[in-house]
């Protein structure tokens, strides 16, 4: 369908001018009138290009420092009035029909990023006209063409040529125009409420009413939890994706799918809990083995011994800098799926080129802190949580049995319970100098977790007596302590809270086991 409307008017109000001399000759060359503001309007006689200034027509100047510039009853009447219908009315008071509209606005989030906490440069910069000026046009698309994006004037230009604009191209335009609007508002938002001191005191508000958050496609990925599912990768949209899955790119490798993105999610974000080289292998979003010492080379091969046979076709996470023997001893040891580190050595990266398949992620370096809410999507809807970014403080930690840890049963604790973040519940993990020695995941009870962490030791016939347990919620009943002792363990971490804590404690002491409450839950579902 074409609208057989006759172009004749254009209003050009733009801050982007990139690309406008040649877009106005080509609408002058068609006998296209211009009206345009006061800076589009130098620009234009600059290159001796005929327009008439919006306040010669409206007869009022542009005002207050140019906050008032289009908000006049003649442009908007002009833009909104519909031809067929309002032609006698728009004759009556002199108004002019505009018949093509191109602005884009301030560029507001870029212009003020050197001072981003002075308000007064924020709102000198908020666009108020242009804003009106796309929404009119875009609600009357269907006589006037709206345009925000200057690339976009090939659409329609040959179609300006024969003063025949396909309805398509203008529906498409206006859709366009409302997504640019929508942006830029919640751009403006996102920055008012970063800064709304109201809002920060009042906790309850830690959710707002409406999200507002807007995600932009990345990618497609090769194929969602199973092959015959559909996937792709949505990222935040004006977020720092600095050391994050989101915002890695990949280096080679087959393309990714929807559990690739998720477990090296996990790997990544658990991996950044360590503050010395260290490595993490997780397989079906669980960790498997985690390790951390005075090399990434030293802290993989720990991470592998702790679990080889779960690591096999795992993703494996590093928090720096991948070195070329490191990563020959991986290809040497396993298949892996995935290889994350925050940079790779170049001669790594020749390496690589013979294993095509490894798909590696490099990620940049990495922030430690975790902003804003964090979803999970439900059927019809979303539920939203604060980000389990509780920082291991020990003052806050309560030593409840006769024997205090040691020095190394201390850092084997604040080291199994960072892990123990990262499994799904139940979850429980075995440890000894900052190496995981056996994990159990995901089990209906704690108790089969344990007995699951018991097996693989048992099975490699380690000895791991003086090793930690770390258990992301409270024991119910004695039995963990009794197995767990077992095995050798001689510190226990949990969050303490039961309804039997004074059976939990004596059953370590009897059994000689230092015994830490932190008060705090980690539970992952």
């Amino acid at each position: 369908m074409s609208s057989l409307n006759i172009i004749q008017n254009a209003l050009i109000s733009v801050s982007n001018k990139s690309n406008i001399i040649e877009i106005a000759k080509i609408l002058i060359n068609n006998k296209i009138n211009l009206f345009s503001t006061g800076g589009t309007k130098k620009i234009f006689d600059q290159y001796n290009i005929p327009v008439t200034s919006v306040s010669n027509y409206t007869q009022f100047p542009e005002i207050m420092d140019g906050r008032v510039k289009t908000l006049h009853h003649k442009i908007m009447a002009g833009i909104l009035g519909r031809r067929k219908k309002d032609q006698k009315i728009m004759h009556l008071h002199n108004i002019i029909p505009i018949d093509i509209v191109i602005v884009n606005f301030y560029p507001f989030p870029e212009k003020n990023q050197e001072n981003s906490k002075n308000i007064d440069n924020f709102i000198n910069n908020i666009d108020i006209g242009g804003p009106t000026l796309v929404r009119a046009a875009a609600k009357n698309y269907k006589d006037v063409i709206i345009i925000t994006d200057l690339l976009d004037f090939q659409l329609i230009m040959n179609d300006i040529n024969q003063n025949i604009i396909n309805l398509e191209h203008r529906f498409h335009l206006a859709c366009k125009a409302f997504k640019y609007t929508s942006l830029y508002e919640k751009k403006i938002e996102k920055y008012f409420n970063k800064y709304d001191v109201f809002n920060k005191k009042n906790k309850k508000n830690i959710f707002p009413e409406n999200l507002n958050i807007n995600f932009i496609k990345k990618q497609n990925l090769r194929y969602g939890e199973n092959p015959h599912q559909k996937a792709c990768l949505y990222v935040e949209e004006n977020k720092s994706l600095s050391g994050t899955i989101s915002g890695s790119y990949q280096i080679q490798g087959k393309l990714l799918s929807y559990n690739n993105i998720s477990d090296s999610d996990i790997a990544l974000e658990c991996v950044k809990e360590f503050q010395y080289p260290a490595c993490v292998i997780v397989k079906h979003g669980n960790p498997c083995g985690v390790a951390m010492s005075k090399s990434l080379y030293t802290s993989y091969l720990s991470a592998y011994h702790a679990d080889s046979i779960s690591a096999f076709g795992g993703v494996i996470a590093f928090n720096d800098k991948l070195d070329t023997l490191t990563l020959e001893t991986i290809i040497h040891n396993q298949f892996v799926e995935i290889i994350i580190a925050t940079d790779i050595e170049e001669s790594a990266i020749k390496i690589l080129k013979n294993k095509k398949n490894i798909r590696v992620l490099i990620t940049g370096k990495h922030k430690y802190t975790k902003d804003g809410i964090d979803f999970k999507r439900i059927n019809n809807g979303l539920i939203a949580q604060e980000y389990d970014i509780y920082d291991t403080t020990l003052d806050t930690w309560n030593f409840v049995t006769h024997r205090l840890p040691t020095s190394d049963e201390l850092k084997d604790s604040i080291f199994c319970w960072k892990v123990a973040k990262f499994i799904k519940s139940n979850a429980i993990v075995y440890g000894k100098n900052n190496i995981t020695l056996s994990i159990g995941a995901g089990q209906t009870s704690r108790i089969d977790s344990i007995k699951i962490a018991n097996m693989k030791i048992k099975e490699k016939n380690k000895n791991i007596i003086g090793a930690t347990m770390s258990s992301d919620a409270f024991f119910p009943f004695r039995d963990g302590i009794d197995d767990a002792a077992s095995m050798g363990i001689s510190c226990i971490i949990q969050p303490g809270g039961s309804i039997r804590d004074k059976e939990v404690i004596e059953a370590a002491n009897q059994k000689n086991i230092t015994m830490i409450f932190t008060k705090i839950r980690h539970f992952k579902h």
